[in-house]
């Protein structure tokens, strides 16, 4: 029997132990004429408009439509650094709550990759969404013992549960080729997911293949196609963002190469110059120097 038909599988959680996503919630209320949001390294946002509409502008060439009317209840959630800007939202009432999405290791984090510089949807097409936007307005609106961080993680529920309805919905999510299209693939994403939950292992095109319930050739072609790389580029590619977040938190090369599954440090350094363009130890420095985002 192929894999697919299985019992179901957590998609999501490997990711999300080595990789946090984080929010801080920082507006609730009216805005009144134009609120402008800046674009920082390492900073997407997720807006919920509970009531009213409104008007949103990104710049020329920034991906997202230049100018979007939001005439709904909706969720905007930028999952990477893009200036924007709300015209004429709703400037009574507590109806519009804002949160800055902070993602481990910044744009490189695997979930901000794979996303559309925009995911705009109507509240109703998102299921779940209704009890833990209430729980969270309710916190948000009201001065209460420890109401901020309760708000932040009600915030990275709301998002959980988005990233769940793109798993499910990628194609109305407006997401392209790559991780979380592979995802959806009932499939793929068994491949996938033991890829996450064990990097270190010897893994090779036919146990990969096994994962999937596929054949070798069956399993090559549909992953290339749906994920946008070929499988091994996408494990070597997953073992370095695991060394990149190793390495930010101390750990030694060597280290890192035993957890991985490579032979020596040497044979992980090679690896990483290939993905990176430079080694570990010139990575770290500039990463150390610049202050690359990992927990903003």
């Amino acid at each position: 029997m192929s894999h697919s038909t299985a019992t179901p599988i957590d998609r999501l959680s490997a990711l999300l132990e080595r990789f946090r996503v984080r929010a801080h919630l920082f507006h609730e209320g009216p805005l009144c004429g134009v609120s402008s949001f800046a674009a920082e390294p390492g900073r997407g946002f997720l807006h919920v408009l509970r009531r009213g509409d409104m008007v949103v502008t990104h710049r020329r060439h920034a991906g997202p439509p230049r100018r979007l009317e939001v005439r709904e209840p909706s969720l905007l959630f930028y999952p990477r650094p893009l200036a924007h800007e709300f015209h004429n939202a709703p400037s009574d009432g507590a109806d519009f709550i804002c949160a800055s999405v902070h993602f481990d290791g910044g744009s490189s984090h695997p979930l901000a990759r794979a996303l559309p510089p925009l995911v705009c949807l109507p509240l109703h097409q998102v299921e779940g969404l209704a009890q833990s936007l209430a729980l969270l307005f309710s916190e948000a609106e009201r001065v209460r013992c420890g109401h901020r961080p309760l708000a932040d993680r009600l915030f990275e529920v709301v998002l959980l549960q988005l990233l769940r309805w793109l798993l499910d919905h990628p194609s109305e999510g407006g997401v392209s080729a790559g991780l979380l299209t592979g995802l959806a693939d009932p499939g793929l994403a068994r491949a996938l997911t033991a890829l996450h939950e064990k990097p270190g292992e010897p893994w090779s095109l036919a146990s990969m293949a096994r994962q999937a319930g596929m054949s070798r050739s069956a399993f090559a072609t549909r992953f290339k196609s749906i994920v946008g790389e070929p499988p091994a580029s996408y494990l070597a590619h997953w073992r370095v963002m695991i060394a990149q977040a190793q390495l930010r938190n101390g750990r030694s090369v060597k280290t890192v190469a035993d957890e991985l599954g490579y032979a020596n440090a040497s044979a992980l350094s090679r690896a990483f110059t290939q993905r990176v363009g430079v080694s570990p130890r010139a990575w770290l420095e500039r990463a150390t120097a610049h202050q690359l985002p990992q927990h903003s």
